[in-house]
Formats: structure tokens, sequence, C-alpha cells
């Protein structure tokens, strides 16, 4: 496995000192943010590192995205854009469905050939009428995806944290069931999971069992751990916002057994990238607390992966 980090934690930093951060900090990849940019909706998002259109109209810029990565010898595991593209806005919907088209077509144009994204929710419908939306919205993206050879991994995050996400959250793809309804409609080998492990810790679900089941479709790896409060799961129960009773933390400061979790990973020979996920609000604040939040993932992750 190739250990790297989501370059979203780096906001504000340019692409060349996003990249520089990375090599001298000894990863060997990174997922990139590509947000439209100035288009921040929630934390983390908005985040934009790469211009996926400059990248489109501009050989140079592309070529020079290329060879500054290569030259410090950190590679781009994929083109991050994290949008809902089944929103109940339409506008919403077309301006992040165009994006996503837009990134996959710079990720092939770089040779990356992966995208991370999310599938995406209408919350105000039942997951029935959210299918339906499925085989709307997304047959064309697929379509493009295929025909550029671009691999596109959906996180199985729930994008269902506090109220600006209730009722039903924003991303569909949040399960084993789901992720068979979606498959069935989206019959693409184009199409897989970037697997989190942490949103199943939360959601009190088996995070291991799935990585056998969906061998074949695991197509990237977040490394992000996540912890549960029992005193105030007690408090406020299943049904509460997500975050009155649990935080994303650094891996191996939550709930995942991280030395069970890539040990299934070598069960089923995935060789591929594996990405540090930071969202711990205790290492927010100062440039100091979000490099110390990387350097201290990749020491503790690399008693798994060299």
């Amino acid at each position: 496995m190739k250990l790297g980090f989501v370059s979203a934690i780096l906001d504000g930093w340019t692409f060349e000192e996003m990249i520089d951060t990375a090599s001298e900090l000894g990863f060997k990849c990174v997922e990139i943010a590509c947000w439209p940019q100035g288009k921040a909706e929630r934390r983390y998002a908005g985040v934009c590192h790469i211009d996926v259109k400059k990248v489109l109209n501009d050989d140079g810029y592309a070529k020079y995205v290329k060879d500054y990565s290569e030259k410090k010898g950190v590679e781009i595991s994929s083109l991050a854009f994290y949008p809902n593209t089944m929103d109940g806005d339409l506008e919403k919907r077309k301006s992040s469905v165009e994006h996503l088209m837009t990134v996959i077509k710079a990720s092939a144009k770089l040779g990356v050939n992966m995208v991370t994204t999310f599938i995406g929710r209408d919350q105000t419908k039942n997951v029935e009428d959210n299918m339906k939306l499925v085989a709307e919205v997304w047959p064309p993206v697929i379509k493009l995806a295929e025909e550029l050879k671009v691999k596109i991994g959906i996180e199985n995050c729930p994008m269902l944290f506090g109220q600006d996400q209730w009722p039903g959250g924003q991303n569909i793809f949040t399960s084993p069931e789901n992720w068979k309804k979606v498959f069935g409609i989206l019959q693409s080998e184009n199409l897989g999971i970037n697997y989190d492990p942490s949103h199943f810790v939360w959601q009190q679900m088996d995070y291991l069992k799935p990585l056998y089941e969906f061998k074949d479709k695991v197509f990237h790896i977040h490394f992000k751990d996540i912890k549960i409060f029992k005193d105030k799961l007690d408090e406020n129960g299943i049904m509460a916002y997500p975050l009155n009773y649990m935080a994303p933390k650094l891996p191996g400061l939550g709930d995942v057994r991280w030395d069970r979790f890539v040990s299934a990973l070598t069960d089923i020979g995935y060789d591929g990238y594996a990405c540090i996920e930071v969202e711990d609000r205790a290492f927010e604040g100062s440039k100091k607390k979000i490099l110390d939040s990387l350097r201290l993932s990749k020491k503790y992750m690399e008693n798994f992966v060299i």
C-alpha cells in the first residue's frame, strides 16, 4: 500500500507548498482536493490545490502539475471532489455534476485516472426514490468515466452530522445494502468504493466483513478514526445528530482497530493508495497543529503500512 493524506487539511497552502509538505514528511501520495474555487459550503470542502478547468485548457499547467509531483516523488492518488450530486436544489445539482465531470476529464489528462467523490442524496426523499435519482443522474457521469478510463471511488460517508444534513444525510452510499443497489443500477467496472472504516463505527456496523464481500470494488482507502462517547450516546441516543455523541479523530485515537483493518486489506490483496484524512478538531487552529496531525498519523499508521 502507498501511504498518503487528503490535501483538504492543508487549506490555504499552494499546490507547491502542499506537495512539498507531503514530500518532506515522507508521504508517497496525496489525494488532491479539487473543488471549484471559493465554493466552500462545509468544513474541509471548498479546498482547491489543482485548478481542474485550467488543467483542461492549459497544457503547460497540466504538464507542470505532473512534473512537479514527479520531481518531489509524490504520486497523486486521486482528484477529490465531494459534493451532493443529487441535491434537491436542481441548480446546485447541475453545478456539482458539471464540476465532477470536469474533475474526471482532468484526472484523465493528468494520468491519475482516479476520482474520489460521493453519490449524493436528496435528503428529503426516501431510499427508494433516491435510487431512482441514481439511475437518472449518474449514467452520463459513468459513461464519461468509462470513455476516459477513469475509476470513480465513492466514499461511504453518510454526510449526516448536524442540522444542515438532517434528515437523511447527503450521501446514499452508506452501507453494503445500498452499495449493492447502486452497483446494480450502475453496472460498471469503473465504479467502486473509497473505503473509510470510521463511518461504519459510528453507524455500529462491521467494518471488516464488507472488505471481503466487495474486495474487487475497493478502489481507494481513507485512514480516519472515530471516537464514540458512550456517555453522550446514552444521553442522546442514535437518533440524535451524530456529532452529539461521536467525533472524528486521528488514526489510533479512536475506536477503529487498525491492526485488524489493515490485516483485512492484506487478506484481500489490496496494494493501492491509502490516504490519512484529518478531521480532528484537536489538531486545528495553527499550522503547527496541522503538521503535527500528519506527522502523528503517519507515525502511527507506519506500524501497519510501510
